[in-house]
């Protein structure tokens, strides 16, 4: 029950209805506006907003102060809500290796004899994350009027381009609608209907307010003016200005509401950014100084002290209503899922059981680790609090564009002596083939090396603990042969291989796998007949791994490591040689590893391979040279049967540390490097071991490494290395 005091003395006054619009970063002046009137005792009862108003707006109307929505607005990484990629080390152990591979970000599906793409650039996951965070884990409502002020949130249906009023249900979900800028982030579900930023359709709610039973409206406009066509240069910007005429004409049409009695608050935020964050506590200070200059009329609002406590105390007492709800604990989990995914896999990864009293942290790891599976577009979850206890509901929605998945990947890599080496490689996937989760990929690699292949990959229990894996590859390589950092030979190797195995996912990111193998394949030089080597073979392997780097390319943190044992009889046929015949074990181990201090990136690497056999000659030989795989020399100019490694690298954080990047690192690193390879197992001396060192710089992008560099060796071989794209 509402405090009878509060209830007389607000029924003497006039109500008061706050509007707050849409502006991007520039929305932190409304948090200066809300402490000018909160420093007067000014009550509010009724808030509208839009976009960024819309989560100012609601923060204000659970029950939060001016202060306590600066501390968690200026605290929050808002750039963070711009990327929905998953990080690399929280993915499973092969979705890692597929990243790797094929580094170029595209959504594209196939189906329905048609090309699918999401609806918007990013999903909204990430967004909504950061507004879960803030708001806490706060019940569903049956009416917005349950809460400390009396609230709405616009946002505009995508179909009929009508304002739609968001008074019940997820107010994390009524911000996300309320902001969902078209084509950038994905439009937000709700009964039904494809909402988006509100600022098309109402990007000044007066009306709604209005309608709410405001008697004086306090309006605040940080909506962006139209910019001159000096500034109309591209088509980037001519749909920006479009943008602002769609907003402006709705504020327009808003502002013709307003009457002599209400007021107009519009800071001097015109020359700031919607989309730089860090301009936040500047729009603060100007949203304070605008409203300080209406405080002569704002002061006719003005309640005596008695009144303004006995109203916070009203908004505290609604607040902690639903505060308290959330010290329940869980009665029942719900899964809503509209994808084809085993809902026993989607409650074992989510990892939270009834009973548990819930933390905001706790959840987001759950919806985390199930989002990290890469099954769907997005994962939610909302709360229903009932007289036994609180009701979870985990959402987890389809992606848009499947059910098959095409994936793109490039390298290109130049050292400025020999010819530039550029690959693409492209993989088009049926998933959910069988009721495990049964996949079948097909991928080709084009450029100066080409493979064809074709996989399918069949996790044999709910879980997708267990798994079989069967794959047909064709492949045709160059073999460089390089003398004092010189090329003299260049082979065609051409490989029909085949690989059955089992396996299991010990760990999210560790893998084991046994199986068999079979090749058919050629080594030959165009030049020379006589060097045309046939030879087929067949075994066994077993493949370990585990993986939970953050970066293949620039790791800062994790580790990585792979053992692989090959047990094979070959047989090689040439034309001048007989028969060679002989069983060979080849065993190659490979560790990577990083730890970061602040701006400091130090990392480790170390390999080993070796191939026990008798006879003359094995193609299954190990590789050095190239970007700290000894950097003085050229990508694989070392081969042979026996081949150890290691290096430690160093890495400053450039971009970060002194020139304020935020988005991407940009690091300045330098590399001492050891190792050789030998033919021979009677010729390892590790007396010959070659020092190699680089000098670098970097960056790692959404779409694989690019680095510049200079390698050199106490041999005397020296390169320069210019790559991007995957190169592991």
């Amino acid at each position: 029950m509402i405090p009878l005091s509060y209830s007389l003395l607000a029924a003497e006054r006039p109500r008061i209805g706050l509007v707050l619009s849409g502006g991007g970063a520039k929305g932190a002046a409304h948090i200066g506006v809300l402490k000018v009137l909160e420093a007067n005792r000014i009550p509010i009862d009724y808030i509208a907003g839009t976009s960024i108003g819309a989560y100012v707006g609601g923060m204000y109307a659970l029950g939060y102060s001016a202060t306590e929505i600066e501390t968690i607005m200026m605290n929050t990484d808002w750039t963070q809500g711009y990327s929905d990629t998953i990080p690399r080390e929280e993915l499973s152990y092969r979705n890692k290796g597929l990243r790797d591979l094929y580094n170029i970000p595209i959504n594209m599906g196939y189906s329905d004899n048609e090309a699918k793409f999401p609806a918007g650039l990013l999903r909204g996951q990430s967004m909504s994350r950061l507004l879960r965070q803030s708001t806490n884990l706060v019940q569903e409502f049956s009416s917005f009027d349950q809460l400390s002020i009396p609230y709405r949130a616009v946002a505009t249906n995508l179909e009929t381009s009508a304002a739609v009023i968001l008074d019940s249900g997820s107010i994390v979900q009524a911000m996300q609608a309320s902001a969902s800028v078209p084509g950038a982030l994905a439009p937000t579900v709700i009964d039904g209907k494809l909402l988006i930023d509100g600022g098309i359709a109402n990007n000044l709610p007066v009306d709604v307010a209005k309608a709410m039973g405001a008697d004086i409206i306090i309006a605040v406009d940080i909506g962006s003016p139209l910019v001159d066509k000096k500034q109309l240069n591209n088509t980037i910007d001519v749909l920006s200005q479009l943008s602002t005429m769609l907003t402006n004409a709705s504020v327009i049409r808003q502002k013709q509401l307003l009457t002599k009695d209400d007021i107009l608050i519009r800071p001097q935020i015109d020359e700031l950014s919607t989309t730089d964050f860090s301009i936040m506590q500047t729009a603060l200070l100007l949203g304070k100084e605008a409203t300080q200059g209406h405080l002569e009329r704002l002061l006719d609002f003005q309640v005596s002290e008695d009144e303004y406590a006995s109203y916070v105390k009203d908004k505290q007492w609604k607040s902690e209503l639903w505060r308290q709800e959330l010290l329940q604990p869980v009665i029942r989990i719900v899964i809503d899922n509209d994808a084809n995914v085993n809902e026993t896999l989607i409650r074992e990864t989510f990892d939270i059981t009834v009973g548990e009293n819930i933390t905001t942290e706790k959840l987001d790891e759950g919806i985390e680790r199930v989002y990290a599976l890469d099954l769907f577009e997005r994962v939610d979850a909302e709360f229903n609090d009932t007289d036994e206890g609180r009701v979870l509901t985990l959402i987890t929605r389809d992606k848009s564009w499947g059910p098959n998945y095409f994936q793109l990947g490039f390298s290109w890599e130049d050292d400025f002596s020999n010819d530039s080496i550029i690959e693409v490689d492209l993989a088009y996937t049926l998933t959910n083939v069988t009721a495990n989760g049964g996949q079948w990929r097909n991928e080709l690699m084009l450029g100066y090396n080409k493979m064809l292949a074709t996989e399918f990959y069949q996790p044999l229990d709910p879980r997708e603990r267990y798994f079989s894996r069967a794959r047909i590859e064709f492949s045709s390589t160059h073999l460089q042969y390089y003398e004092d950092n010189a090329l003299y030979l260049d082979l065609i190797q051409k490989v029909y291989n085949a690989e059955l195995g089992l396996g299991v996912n010990y760990a999210n990111g560790g893998s084991i796998e046994l199986g068999g193998l079979s090749e058919i394949g050629s080594v030959s030089n165009d030049t020379s007949e006589s060097t045309d080597l046939d030879y087929t073979s067949y075994g066994a392997y077993l493949k370990f791994g585990f993986d939970d780097l953050d970066s293949i390319n620039f790791p800062t943190s994790g580790n990585r490591f792979t053992l692989n044992m090959y047990l094979r009889h070959e047989d090689y046929q040439q034309s001048s040689v007989q028969n060679n015949e002989d069983y060979s074990l080849q065993i190659e181990a490979d560790w990577r590893g990083a730890i970061r201090i602040k701006h400091h990136i130090f990392m480790g690497i170390a390999s080993f391979a070796t191939v026990d056999t008798d006879t003359f000659f094995t193609v299954n030989t190990s590789e050095l040279g190239g970007f700290l795989n000894l950097s003085g020399y050229h990508q694989n100019a070392l081969f042979g049967s026996h081949k150890v490694f290691s290096a430690l690298v160093y890495q400053y954080d450039l971009g970060r540390d002194m020139l304020g990047l935020t988005q991407y690192p940009l690091y300045l690193g330098t590399s001492l490097e050891a190792g050789n390879v030998w033919q021979q197992r009677d010729a390892i001396d590790l007396g010959d071991l070659i020092y190699s060192g680089s000098l670098f710089l970097g960056t790692d992008t959404g779409v694989g490494p690019t680095a510049l560099g200079f390698g050199f060796t106490n041999t005397g071989e020296q390169s320069v290395f210019l790559f991007m794209g995957n190169i592991w």
